[in-house]
């Protein structure tokens, strides 16, 4: 089958870790250490597809993704740079990931990260569309 002119795809790839963490400011004060089953989706976005069909190798973008928090899983994040230096906030999280992936992945099209902090929170980090 082949898309309709004008066609764009987005994919989504998805990684998990456990890992506790504490905001060094929050309302004033350093919150107390505390853990989270966090989930990270890296989206890509496309308008046209290879020789192959695909738009970009979900391989590639899993084993990126998956090597960029091996070594936050089961680990205390405020150990662990950048965040030994900068509150590990879930937007913090969000924007070190796309920046991390998109060096990992020189040309994919990665347009956003999203980490989600348990079932119902989350932040997304898109590439290129910061507002102030």
């Amino acid at each position: 089958m082949i898309p309709p002119p004008g066609s764009r795809f987005v994919l989504r790839v998805r990684s998990r870790f456990e890992a506790a963490h504490h905001l060094t400011s929050y309302r004033g004060r350093a919150e107390t250490p505390h853990g989270h089953s966090w989930a990270v989706e890296a989206e890509l976005r496309t308008a046209g597809l290879d020789a192959e069909g695909m738009a970009y190798d979900f391989v590639a973008v899993k084993r990126a993704l998956d090597d960029l928090v091996r070594p936050l899983d089961h680990a205390d994040l405020n150990r662990i740079p950048p965040f030994d230096r900068v509150s590990p906030t879930t937007e913090h999280l969000a924007a070190w990931l796309l920046e991390a992936l998109r060096a990992r992945l020189p040309g994919a099209p990665v347009a956003a990260v999203t980490v989600w902090e348990g079932p119902d929170c989350a932040a997304s980090c898109l590439a290129g569309e910061v507002a102030g």
